[in-house]
């Protein structure tokens, strides 16, 4: 199984930050990126980043990337993650909290992924919202975004925490909030790899 990390964003991109400027989404997502793919790797799996630039790079050259590996290697032995922190405003501290995942339309595998990281969720942040829409019996919102729509292999983005909220900015920049973020993706991908492989028995 390949498994590709995306980080939202580039240091070109307008704002996408907290509003006192501590938390800049594009680096932090490269950070918590780096690391992810670090632990992957270090445990044996492909992990690769399809972005290591610090700019932006535009969503059709990232789902290029990702599509290209899915041809080489089959859409069924890659899986994609993208990670991102929300934002309920324009630049001011808000109210809106809460961890998330987002997957395409319709049942799928990414639906499976987006559970396996909303488990490990539920675990490693205990007192933070976990942002669910259960209406067709999974956790993941369902929406259409372009990484997922025009990806071919089993995609999820997560948004991790909020950038304009005061409480979540603190705990993200925290030694402990760094690691519980690192620790969702880790574990929640490894957790659906094995469970993959469980299923093919």
């Amino acid at each position: 199984m390949i498994i590709l990390i995306d980080n939202g964003h580039g240091s070109n991109t307008a704002g996408k930050r907290s509003p006192d400027g501590r938390l800049l989404e594009w680096k932090y997502t490269r950070e918590i990126a780096t690391e992810v793919t670090s632990r992957l790797l270090a445990k044996g799996y492909d992990a690769r980043r399809i972005v290591t630039e610090d700019r932006d790079i535009a969503l059709a050259e990232r789902c290029r990337r990702v599509n290209a590996v899915c041809l080489k290697e089959g859409p069924h032995n890659v899986v994609l993650v993208s990670i991102h922190v929300n934002a309920a405003g324009n630049g001011q501290w808000l109210n809106a909290r809460g961890w998330s995942a987002y997957t395409t339309r319709g049942n799928t595998t990414s639906d499976q992924l987006a559970k396996c990281l909303y488990a490990k969720a539920a675990i490693l942040l205990p007192g933070h919202r976990l942002r669910t829409d259960t209406s067709d019996g999974d956790p993941d919102i369902e929406a259409g975004f372009y990484i997922l729509r025009h990806t071919r292999c089993t995609a999820v983005l997560t948004e991790n925490l909020f950038q304009d909220n005061r409480l979540d900015v603190a705990f993200l920049l925290s030694e402990e909030g760094r690691e519980r973020i690192i620790q969702i993706h880790v574990e929640g991908i490894l957790q659906f790899i094995t469970n993959e492989k469980n299923s093919l028995g």
